[in-house]
């Protein structure tokens, strides 16, 4: 007997050391807090062979139950594959630290379900870490003919490795979450339609500032009173009314104790706004500036989020939906996890931000994807569908011809910093903020409104903006290399833009400017080196203090100004290769060109300026320098030419006033006779010529010019 109870009383001070919910003030009880409780398989009925799914999951489901019931508040199983019963899960307990050895795997058992679980983190199960371990599906041996009822998909997109709904402070770390026939991870919230209202719910008459019914045909409002009596209002102080038909999108809110008594009108609450509960607040009534209650139906809401999580040191790979979906959460950071080979069933991503909040959906919120390497997704690295305020930080974007990140229209408040796009793709079309990002062997695709870049660094990639509304998009400190591997440079459609300080340095296999915009402003645009035999096709727009350079070889590569529009060229410096035909080509019946205060150096026998056709072409105040020429026929500004004498004119204004034109030879610096049959006096005035000579139509107004 006296053996017996020193035996017993030796097991219980172990049992003391392994549970780290004993209390004690030591230094040895603060050690045991960390040392997680080794699940007794044998006790449970759990087997680590991969086999007995059914009592494996319920046994693993058992003693997390028992260690919280006993104030464990870190548990752990042995090393072992542990199969997870296919109609079934684990179910988290709260307050428990939950670590896996990294040769411990859960997989899932071989089913045909389209929904399914193998760890589930529920509502009221805070305070929550999953350490190590595997989490495997059973994606190479699922059976995709199945449904799990005649009204669902059949895609089979929902077998998820890890899903949270409303849970709070969860930290995932270190664990693999591969092979799902959906997500890795789903973070998502709990949501309880608390009522939904028809027209029988409502009466005709509105409620004054005191809280007391009155008659209003103008209004109608709730015939009988929405309380707080569910009980997700015990711990949720926040609600939505949603989906509207045949109401309003805008309603007051009148609240009362539980007395009866009036609280507070809350008038023009906007349909989905979060609306907190005032204190003592037991119910209260709608109303709707709306004369009629036909057809009439609205929804009374709860959505809890899953809220402060942390994600990192993790693996999410060979899921067919999604490596992480955020799809109702709220201070959430995602960092140093390795997310990839993400295929099978759209979205295709590493991670999709996305709750369907314009679906009655959940709201995203304070989002953070830091210091993570996507690569071989098949569609996207990073969505940010819908939600508001994400920072998305020193990530490793590298899926290959994938979108690295998309913005959509949903989503507000993106901030992109110091990304690497490593041959994968921009898209964003709203409010996002990119700010010191680089990007290889690639293009982006940025819409607008409200986005700024700042501070990117390209190579050989497509900087295409393509703007929805005028300055929409706001470019600026954007450095680009080319080095003739693909159609990279930059890329301005759609509505104008402003762009400042980018200079974009060798050649594209095409021109390394395009575009259609008209208006946009350029402020410092160098391109240095562009393509000798495509040139630029510049959109018609400003450009203040720009240097356009052509590489050496080609005798086609001008800068082009040949689209309808405004041109307006200040301050710039023009330098050609030495064997182009001409260094800058103006031509389109509407264009309206002028060059002013800027530079033209003439590296060989070419033109400076050539214009073909225009609306209108002002030449004032700008330097042209030729000391190559080797042909006194040779003519440095030429408004139309010889082939073309004999056709109606087609510029119908010019004015080529105060210009300096410097040549090794005695070429012809200015040349308007062949501008066309019938053409128009035009403007040829205090202009000086150094061994260059005019030659001029004899209706045109000359004066002032001279010749050294």
């Amino acid at each position: 007997m006296k053996i017996k109870m020193l035996a017993a009383a030796f097991i219980m001070m172990i049992s003391l050391v392994w549970h780290p919910g004993f209390s004690t003030t030591t230094a040895e009880g603060a050690e045991a807090a960390r040392i997680p409780y080794l699940i007794e398989l044998s006790r449970f009925g759990i087997y680590n062979n991969g086999t007995h799914p059914v009592e494996t999951t319920k046994g693993i489901n058992a003693a997390l139950q028992w260690a919280h019931q006993n104030n464990i508040q870190a548990a752990s199983l042995p090393s072992g594959k542990y199969l997870i019963d296919k109609n079934s899960r684990i179910n988290m307990v709260g307050n428990m630290r939950f670590e896996l050895p990294s040769d411990a795997v859960l997989q899932k058992e071989t089913n045909g379900r389209e929904a399914y679980e193998i760890m589930y983190i529920g509502y009221g199960a805070d305070n929550v870490t999953l350490k190590g371990g595997t989490y495997r599906g059973d994606k190479d041996t699922h059976d995709f003919t199945k449904k799990d009822s005649p009204h669902t998909s059949g895609t089979h997109e929902s077998g998820y490795g890890i899903q949270t709904q409303g849970a709070i402070n969860l930290t995932i770390d270190g664990i693999k979450a591969i092979n799902l026939t959906g997500d890795g991870l789903a973070l998502g919230g709990k949501n309880t339609l608390v009522k939904d209202l028809y027209e029988g719910n409502f009466v005709s008459g509105g409620i004054d500032d005191l809280g007391r019914p009155v008659a209003d045909a103008k209004k109608i409002r709730t015939k009988a009173q929405l309380d707080f009596s569910n009980p997700i209002f015990k711990t949720e102080r926040q609600f939505e009314l949603a989906n509207p038909v045949n109401l309003p999108n805008v309603v007051d809110l009148v609240f009362y104790n539980a007395a009866g008594g009036f609280i507070k009108k809350l008038p023009n609450v906007k349909m989905r706004d979060l609306i907190d509960i005032p204190a003592k607040a037991s119910s209260f009534h709608l109303v709707y500036a709306k004369a009629g209650t036909k057809g009439a139906y609205m929804e009374f809401w709860n959505r809890a989020l899953t809220r402060n999580a942390l994600v990192t040191n993790s693996e999410f790979a060979f899921n067919r939906r999604q490596g992480i979906t955020v799809g109702g959460a709220d201070n959430v950071t995602i960092s140093k996890n390795i997310l990839h080979d993400i295929k099978g069933v759209a979205p295709q991503s590493g991670i999709d931000v996305e709750g369907g909040f314009g679906e009655n959906g959940n709201r995203n919120s304070n989002i953070n994807i830091k210091n993570n390497r996507f690569y071989n997704n098949a569609a996207y690295d990073v969505i940010l569908y819908d939600g508001r305020d994400a920072v998305v930080e020193g990530n490793e974007l590298g899926s290959k011809g994938a979108i690295g990140l998309a913005v959509s229209e949903p989503f507000t408040g993106a901030r992109v910093i110091n990304n690497h796009f490593d041959g994968s793709r921009i898209s964003a079309t709203n409010d996002a903020a990119f700010i010191g990002n680089q990007m290889n062997d690639s293009y982006t695709y940025f819409e607008g409104p409200n986005i700024t870049i700042d501070g990117m660094v390209l190579k050989d990639s497509r900087f295409a903006v393509t703007s929805k509304v005028p300055f929409g998009v706001s470019v600026s400190n954007i450095t680009m290399y080319n080095n003739k591997k693909s159609d990279s440079g930059l890329a301005v459609w759609g509505q104008p833009i402003r762009i400042t300080n980018m200079t974009i340095h060798g050649e594209p296999t095409l021109r390394a400017v395009v575009g259609g915009a008209v208006g946009s402003i350029f402020d410092n645009l160098k391109v240095l080196g562009f393509n000798s035999e495509y040139g630029l096709s510049l959109p018609p727009g400003t450009y203040n203090g720009c240097m356009l350079e052509g590489a050496e070889g080609g005798k086609f590569g001008s800068i082009q100004a040949v689209a309808g529009g405004k041109y307006v060229f200040d301050k710039c410096t023009f330098i050609s290769n030495s064997t182009v035909n001409t260094n800058f080509l103006g031509e389109h019946p509407q264009l309206d060109l002028t060059i002013k205060n800027s530079v033209f150096k003439v590296r060989g026998n070419s033109q400076a300026i050539n214009v073909q056709s225009a609306a209108n072409v002002t030449l004032e105040n700008n330097s042209i320098t030729a000391d190559k020429l080797t042909s006194t026929s040779m003519e440095l500004i030429k408004l139309n030419d010889y082939w073309k004498r004999g056709d109606p004119f087609d510029i119908l204004k010019a004015s080529v006033v105060g210009n300096r034109v410097v040549s090794n030879i005695a070429a012809v610096g200015i040349s308007t006779v062949n501008a066309g049959v019938g053409a128009p006096a035009y403007t040829i005035k205090n202009n000086s010529l150094h061994a260059a000579i005019l030659s001029l139509k004899s209706n045109d107004k000359a004066s002032g010019n001279t010749k050294s």
